[in-house]
């Protein structure tokens, strides 16, 4: 097990290192460069020449990208001059990252608590309504745009019937603030009240977030079941009088994790792209509404370092799912 996590640890890092060249590379071949990204149209021959030499780009090129490098390591990626004028990429980072983790881990919560026994109960009924019934829905559910759904639930549950909060993370302004995880820090607090309220503003968000994540382990999982009931193996139990309890948990659901696992790990890595509509339709002022700002703005400072963090987040969240696979089959780990 230790050589098999040293060797993803080894593939983790070359995988950084080859998007932190691509990163690199993207901000040089901006038009004009970083400098007139920087400076804007108003920049004069001076101030050009000026931060030419302050960021080094007259030294040869892999001169420059070790520099580059060496600062990423430390998490110096600049300062804000779009998203947050005056703020270091970094603080602003470490600010808005709890917000989004928050709201993805809702999202992710949902999709796995609904998606699995509905998968599992289709893949028992195949066939049958409930069966063509959640295939349609999920088939919906893949179908409609974030940002439409989004849209959908806000107009419904906040302007018409006005039961849910419509943006922002927090309603209560004197919440204590302790990990930036707003429920989290009024459970810690037992303000329940600051809590309460934080969870009723990501119910909009995470329902809209998770719905795609939903579907496609939904069908994953009714997939996967449906190949598992087929095995001779199954059969074999059944026939032995097992019951069915026992049937599911210890041959159908154990041997049915493997695709489903993965499934979960990647819609969890790629949340953060959905992330961006979501944030932005409900005014969540986390990563992924940054990272549009950051687009709109020009803010290359804070695109750098929100690229490489959800570049990272991404590669972590694989790391443990292959991890995870090692313990669910033993075998993997001799491959």
């Amino acid at each position: 097990m230790l050589r098999y996590t040293v060797r993803r640890l080894l593939q983790m890092v070359v995988v950084l290192l080859v998007l932190s060249l691509l990163v690199f590379a993207w901000l040089r071949a901006l038009p004009g460069g970083p400098v007139s990204a920087l400076l804007g149209e108003r920049a004069t021959p001076e101030s050009r020449h000026d931060l030419i030499v302050q960021l080094g780009l007259d030294q040869p090129i892999f001169v420059q990208y070790l520099k580059f490098l060496g600062r990423a390591l430390t998490g110096n990626f600049g300062t804000s001059n779009g998203v947050q004028p005056g703020t270091t990429a970094m603080d602003l980072f470490l600010t808005r990252f709890p917000a989004t983790i928050e709201l993805s881990v809702f999202a992710i919560i949902i999709a796995v608590v609904f998606g699995i026994p509905l998968g599992y109960m289709a893949a028992k009924r195949r066939g049958g309504w409930f069966d063509n019934a959640t295939v349609i829905g999920s088939l919906v559910g893949i179908a409609v745009p974030v940002f439409f759904l989004a849209f959908l639930l806000k107009y419904i549950f906040a302007v018409k019937l006005g039961v849910l909060p419509s943006d922002s993370r927090q309603s209560v302004t004197d919440a204590t603030r302790v990990t930036g995880f707003f429920v989290l820090d009024g459970i810690i607090t037992q303000e329940w009240d600051a809590a309460w309220d934080a969870f009723r503003h990501l119910i909009l968000p995470a329902i809209a977030l998770g719905t795609i994540p939903f579907a496609v382990v939904f069908r994953i999982t009714r997939a996967a079941v449906l190949d598992v009931l087929d095995e001779d193996y199954v059969r074999t139990a059944e026939s032995k009088g097992l019951t069915a309890q026992l049937i599911r948990r210890r041959h159908v659901l154990r041997n049915a994790m493997l695709p489903v696992v993965t499934t979960i790990g990647l819609q969890t890595g790629a949340l953060l792209a959905g992330a961006v509509l979501t944030e932005n339709v409900f005014a969540f002022p986390g990563v992924g509404q940054a990272l549009a700002l950051g687009f709109e703005r020009r803010d290359y400072p804070v695109l750098q370092l929100l690229i490489m963090m959800a570049a990272m987040v991404y590669v972590v969240v694989n790391l443990l799912v292959d991890l995870s696979y090692a313990l669910i089959d033993p075998r993997i780990r001799t491959r």
